[in-house]
């Protein structure tokens, strides 16, 4: 294996880390971007900027097949960089477009490519009513309504498009209610709270784990959900990126 990893949504909040880990972990580092001005800060990093949307299925196949990668990191949202009334217009249906169109293009280059194992981001408050805490294998919400319908059916595509693929390896990491640096928030939401370094390090280890597929539920502890199955196959647990906790609500990375 050449350890050579293609990072979608690279200068994301999540990406960003992430990307450094990765660097410092070996791994030859392809980040995508939407920005040429982001390209600088992603050579800055040790990563290698590719600068391409993800909506142009051809250029993404394209630009993923330069590189060969031996996994592709999805880590690609389209949300505000705040959360104020006005920016939140419209930015779930764009996120949910990216999670159902922009998934299913990155799979494509994927496969096209010969890589045959993703990493993906999604999210754990979309469970079905039910039992707590949650596991893995827990229904997902399919009957929401309203905006979290929205929101769920986007994940649901998004998953079954990384899990169920033929030919290809996926994890998915249902990762909490985002905060740190970059986030709609420096302090942790009252439920499902997990700080940005924890993600990218859940999604390092995944990267590094290439037999641990599956689904993996991320949180700082939380009678919601159990993240017993990360400690156990990733060993993955809060608090050990390194980094000093701030005293949020939920954020996501931007996709940029």
């Amino acid at each position: 294996m050449t350890r050579t990893v293609f990072l979608a949504g690279a200068s994301g909040v999540i990406g960003a880390p992430l990307a450094r880990m990765l660097v410092a972990g070996g791994w030859r580092v392809h980040g995508s971007t939407r920005s040429l001005d982001r390209a600088k800060a992603l050579r800055d990093m040790g990563v290698s900027p590719v600068v391409v949307d993800v909506f142009d299925a051809s250029a993404l196949a394209e630009a993923v097949s330069a590189v060969r990668p031996d996994v592709v990191v999805h880590q690609l949202t389209d949300l505000p960089a705040q959360r104020t009334p006005q920016a939140m217009v419209g930015a779930l249906e764009r996120n949910a477009r990216l999670r159902k169109e922009g998934t299913r293009h990155l799979v494509a280059a994927a496969l096209a490519a010969g890589c045959t194992r993703m990493v993906a981001q999604s999210i754990a408050w979309a469970y079905a009513p039910g039992p707590l805490p949650h596991a893995e294998d827990d229904p997902l919400d399919i009957a929401a309504q309203g905006e979290r319908a929205t929101t769920v059916e986007a994940v649901c595509v998004l998953e079954s498009a990384v899990l169920q693929t033929a030919g290809l390896s996926g994890t998915v990491l249902r990762y909490g209610k985002l905060y740190g640096p970059g986030t709609w928030s420096m302090a942790p939401s009252a439920d499902l709270p997990l700080h940005v370094d924890d993600a990218a390090r859940a999604a390092f280890l995944a990267v590094e784990h290439p037999q641990a597929t599956g689904v993996f539920n991320l949180s700082e502890p939380d009678p919601q959900i159990t993240c017993e199955r990360a400690a156990r196959l990733l060993g993955w647990a809060p608090g050990l990126s390194g980094f000093q906790r701030p005293v949020g609500s939920l954020c996501s990375e931007i996709y940029r």
